[in-house]
């Protein structure tokens, strides 16, 4: 069974930096991108950051460019985004998402596989 693990958020002051991490089980993410996505209470999910198949190509929603790095490393068979400069706004739950293709998609249902969230909270 595909699996999708997030780890990493936690409850940080703004300005700080933090690392999830997304390790995936039950098939290989080479050749397929992948991506991350957030969702805050009462607002829709939205699409963060994603890395093509080949790892070459990466894109960001604008609220995030220049602050986070989205980076794959197929042979831990995990997605990594590095989040520096955080602001309260960039508090919700962030989900690692796979999509069955090789370019990256920002919408919800362009993913195949997702996980289950991890919490990061940024305090002012």
């Amino acid at each position: 069974q595909v699996r999708l693990a997030e780890s990493g958020g936690r409850l940080v002051q703004a300005g700080n930096s933090l690392r999830l991490s997304c390790a995936a089980s039950g098939r290989t993410i080479v050749g397929v991108a992948m991506g991350w996505f957030r969702q805050a209470p009462g607002k829709e999910r939205e699409f963060v950051a994603g890395i093509s198949g080949g790892g070459v190509t990466r894109y960001y929603a604008d609220s995030v460019k220049g602050r986070f790095t989205i980076a794959r490393d197929n042979a831990k068979n995990s997605v990594y985004l590095q989040m520096n400069s955080l602001k309260p706004e960039d508090t919700a739950v962030y989900y690692c998402a796979l999509r069955a293709r090789s370019n990256i998609r920002s919408g919800e249902n362009d993913y195949d596989y997702w996980g289950q969230g991890t919490q990061v909270t940024v305090s002012s």
